[in-house]
């Protein structure tokens, strides 16, 4: 009996996805359950599984095929039973007997052996990974000068080398589709503009340090940045209530509830999960959230319900090493803070040059909605807090 494989439902609003790959082929025997095909929609991957165990009959849907919830990909025929040895017999199988059968190839620089390279060329071509067809010496001997001039480009020798071809032309994944048009619209829509300022860590690395392994021990999760962050943010949103609100035509909706999304990056690119109801959070409650969405972003295993309804938006391009940035707004939010690297400076301090670990961050914000005094403000809030958490934990 022949079972219909079709497109499960991809989540709210959410009407059709992009066949990323195909994990099984035609013939190969499955389990129920066992995942079949990924698909790409612009939000998430998902995966879809064996309605019933049996050979994978067909595929009516190919790899970049953009199919519909419900629509029919392929078929398992339930009726055939598992080849003995199991399930992967056929493709161990298949492998060896492909393994013996492949020809035995030398690599190019081994062309000394056939008296065509000189041994002090053949070493230098070894070490450095280049072939070289012909050369300028007796009968096309290739010298080490050749190889020399081929390592470093000149036309003193032809260089075999496949590099593959120059361009590559691939199609963007829906995921990555959307991050553009969302992107684009936040900045054809949105009055963006950044403010900045920086932040002495050195209070928060020291009380980071202190409890690092006592946290650790308690809470069974690291003592990370984000969390004094986030708890900043919380506490400046509630200062600056405009910078969590959103606009909708001419009014104006401000939000009494904290989901701050964190973009983290993942394969498809970068993602925003968001940490519901954060100021009802403890900083372990915090840091093994967003530790446990990234570890979802890694593998894919987002859902879309992950990633929507944030009212802030944390991104720390600082873990890629950047300095500063300009963040771009998640519409429709009105705010997103930017986190940077952290390196030692030389500061003045109380008339004195001292070398303190320095954050510099950034607010892009609707101007919309939000004037310049209170985005200074807000990032005003996250810098006493920061560079004072005590704050944070006295509620002042």
């Amino acid at each position: 009996m022949s079972i219909d494989i079709k497109v499960p439902p991809l989540g709210e609003s959410i009407t059709e996805a992009t066949i990323a790959s195909w994990t099984k082929s035609e013939g190969d025997y499955v389990q129920a359950d066992e995942m079949l095909a990924e698909l790409e929609t612009d939000k998430v991957t998902l995966e879809v599984n064996a309605p019933a165990a049996g050979i994978l009959q067909k595929i009516t849907a190919g790899e970049g095929d953009t199919v519909e919830v419900g629509a029919i990909i392929g078929a398992i025929d339930e009726s055939a039973s598992a080849p003995a040895g199991g399930a992967e017999a056929p493709k161990a199988a298949s492998a060896t007997s492909a393994l013996s059968a492949a020809p035995t190839t030398a690599p190019a620089s081994s062309a000394a052996a056939s008296g065509t390279m000189s041994p002090a060329a053949q070493k230098i071509a070894t070490e450095q990974n280049i072939a070289v067809a012909s050369g300028t010496g007796k009968d096309g001997r290739v010298t080490k000068g050749d190889v020399l001039a081929a390592a470093a480009g000149g036309a003193g020798a032809s260089v075999v080398a496949d590099r593959g071809p120059r361009e590559e032309r691939v199609r963007m994944t829906k995921l990555r589709q959307k991050i553009a048009e969302r992107l684009k619209e936040s900045q054809d829509t949105a009055a963006i503009l950044t403010t900045f300022n920086e932040i002495d860590m050195s209070h928060v690395m020291k009380l980071r340090s202190t409890y690092k392994d006592d946290f650790l021990d308690k809470h069974d999760t690291k003592l990370g940045f984000m969390s004094f962050f986030v708890k900043a943010a919380i506490k400046a949103l509630k200062e600056i209530p405009s910078v969590n609100a959103e606009l909708d035509g001419n009014e104006i909706i401000y939000k009494n509830y904290y989901d701050i999304g964190v973009a983290v990056g993942s394969p498809q690119g970068l993602v925003v999960p968001v940490v519901r109801d954060a100021d009802l959070l403890s900083f372990a409650g915090i840091e093994s959230t967003i530790v446990g969405l990234g570890k979802k972003a890694r593998d894919g295993k987002l859902s879309v319900d992950d990633m929507m309804g944030g009212t802030f938006t944390i991104s720390n391009g600082g873990v890629y090493g950047s300095l500063l940035s300009t963040p771009i707004i998640n519409p429709p939010q009105t705010g997103i803070l930017g986190l940077h690297k952290i390196q030692e400076r030389p500061m003045a301090i109380n008339g004195e040059v001292v070398i303190r670990p320095m954050m510099y961050i950034a607010l892009s914000y609707d101007h919309r909605l939000i004037d310049g005094k209170e985005a200074v403000t807000f990032l005003v809030k996250i810098k006493e807090a920061i560079e004072d958490p005590q704050r944070l934990l006295l509620d002042l």
